[in-house]
């Protein structure tokens, strides 16, 4: 039995991957979109329970994405995770407002990613301060 669906969205193969087969293994099923565009289409068919998209994509960016995802009532509760490049910063007031839970700063390992599968999912999320 799955323990979730996950939606990795990334414009670099490898990415989804690497990070599918860790998840994969953990016992997550994993979907996969290689753009922005594509990942909206994806959820709004497969309704996941949690996606893991970049930020910098072709066509849809990720926190483009996030902000779609939020404005669709059957997506809206869905949480993001934003792979970005080091030193990316996005205003609380956006972050909430587009339902992204973590910033993950590239390069990450995939252990750490799964940590944060888990705790999203499982509901163990720390609050983070403001």
């Amino acid at each position: 039995m799955s323990r979730g669906v996950v939606l990795l969205v990334d414009d670099e193969p490898h990415i989804p991957m690497v990070v599918g087969r860790k998840l994969k293994a953990a016992g997550y099923e994993v979907i996969t979109a290689s753009d922005g565009e594509e990942g909206l289409a994806v959820a709004q068919d497969a309704t996941p329970d949690i996606i893991i998209t970049d930020l910098q994509m072709p066509y849809m960016s990720g926190a483009e994405l996030a902000e779609a995802l939020r404005a669709d009532e059957k997506l809206s509760t869905i949480p993001v995770v934003l792979l970005t490049a080091r030193g990316y910063v996005m205003p609380q007031a956006e972050q909430q407002a587009s339902n992204i839970k973590r910033f993950l700063s590239k390069p990450f390992s995939v252990h750490q990613i799964l940590e944060v599968v888990e705790e999203l999912l499982d509901g163990t999320e720390h609050s983070e301060a403001a």
